[in-house]
């Protein structure tokens, strides 16, 4: 496929201004991202790569808890309006954590609640804007969206995390929040510039009659019968509870390993997003994903990590994250695009809330325990252990991908000579 198939969903208006309001959105994200792993690591915790782990599972824990009601709203509620929402209250946690630092009386609990309610906002975000994408392109076009959704959002993270090392060296953290509180204010802009089908923006399951009474049991019931979902939502629970915790475990590698500021972390962010851009440029020239490129793309990741985790000096270990983004990038993208477009619309919204609050939840299980490890241990251990994590998960890919080919072998008759 042509580079200019790779960026073929540009071509439709809502889609274009979508990706506009993306990238300045994730971009103010990265800032606070930053910002928000920096303090807590060098400002509020001592060094202590445990409290980074835990603002991350309190970030991320409510996409558990919440499910119930996330996928529901996905799928009855107004895409649109429900997204604006987030996008609001999203802002105001921003510029609440900004002020509290920039006022010199940021403490760390005051970091986690916020955090917590961050999490609660974004249960609710995620689901609907994976499926908001749904209503926006046709359903052939939907793999390559989503696709530039994660190239956009990585270009993000190769520029927002160098911008926040500069702004938290020179003016402090308190700035990184600011700046993506303000970020918001295009981003709701141009969301209420879309124009969506009312079809499409989440009601039409509403009018349905007894399609009304569906729960989020529906969601679980699909997966359970399609088998090579649930491998894929297996191999995404493990890696996301083991091998996604990026924040913790290069953090730690920053302050503990190679001695480094805000400056080399944010860095190291950068250059990561460098091989993430590559991995989502790589799957959006894909027509189509599958379990067989999920599997190997897994096995790579977990390879990257070892190698990452044992790289003797700051730039060789730079040099290897690159891999390890790419990697990483191939399958978490190709796992989403092929968890949607394997899904019934009218059960994606659904479907989707279990799958992030699987990834983003298995994120907040596993944040706490790489702490730990890196803690107890080192950080190399801890990116390691991500390494074996991911190993595991392959195994299990494999297995179901050979037990598929057996099952297509036709078994020779005993009887005949």
């Amino acid at each position: 496929m042509s580079l200019k198939q790779a960026f073929r969903s540009l071509a439709n208006t809502n889609y274009r201004l979508w990706a506009i309001g993306a990238i300045i959105s994730n971009i103010g994200t990265w800032l606070q991202r930053t910002a928000q792993d920096w303090i807590v690591i060098a400002e509020l915790s001592d060094k202590n790569a445990s409290a980074v782990g835990m603002v991350v599972a309190l970030q991320f824990l409510p996409q558990i808890f919440l499910l119930p009601l996330t996928g529901w709203a996905a799928d009855r509620l107004d895409r649109r309006k429900l997204l604006i929402t987030t996008q609001i209250l999203m802002a105001i946690l921003a510029m609440v954590l900004g002020s509290l630092a920039l006022s010199g009386h940021i403490q760390l609990w005051q970091v986690y609640v916020c955090a917590l309610l961050l999490g609660c906002v974004t249960a609710f975000d995620a689901p609907a804007r994976h499926a908001f994408v749904s209503d926006l392109v046709s359903e052939e076009d939907l793999p390559n969206a989503v696709s530039l959704n994660s190239l956009s959002f990585n270009a993000a993270r190769m520029v927002g995390p160098a911008i926040a090392g500069i702004i938290i060296a020179s003016l402090g953290s308190g700035w990184g929040f600011i700046s993506n509180a303000i970020s918001f204010i295009p981003v709701i802009v141009i969301m209420m510039m879309l124009k969506v089908k009312p079809c499409c923006a989440g009601t039409e399951t509403v009018q349905e009659g007894s399609q009304s009474r569906q729960t989020l049991f529906d969601g679980f019931r699909y997966i359970w019968s399609h088998p090579e979902m649930t491998v894929i939502l297996i191999m995404v629970s493990l890696i996301s509870m083991f091998g996604m915790n990026f924040p913790v475990y290069l953090s730690a590698m920053t302050v503990h390993v190679f001695t480094g500021g805000s400056e080399q972390y944010g860095l190291l962010t950068s250059i990561m997003a460098i091989g993430s851009i590559t991995g989502a440029l790589v799957t959006a020239m894909r027509l189509k994903p599958d379990l067989r490129f999920l599997t190997g793309s897994m096995a790579a990741f977990g390879v990257a990590c070892l190698v990452a985790s044992v790289m003797p000096d700051f730039w060789m270990f730079a040099l290897a994250l690159i891999a390890v983004g790419t990697t990483a990038q191939l399958f978490t993208t190709s796992s989403n695009s092929l968890t949607q477009i394997s899904t019934d619309r009218k059960l994606r919204g659904r479907v989707m809330a279990i799958f992030l609050s699987t990834a983003l939840g298995g994120t907040a299980l596993g944040g706490p325990v790489i702490g730990w490890i890196s803690d107890s241990f080192s950080p190399r251990w801890a990116m390691a252990f991500s390494g074996l994590a991911a190993i595991a998960a392959t195994l299990i890919g494999a297995l179901f991908l050979y037990r598929q080919q057996l099952a297509k072998v036709p078994i020779a008759d005993s009887s005949v000579s």
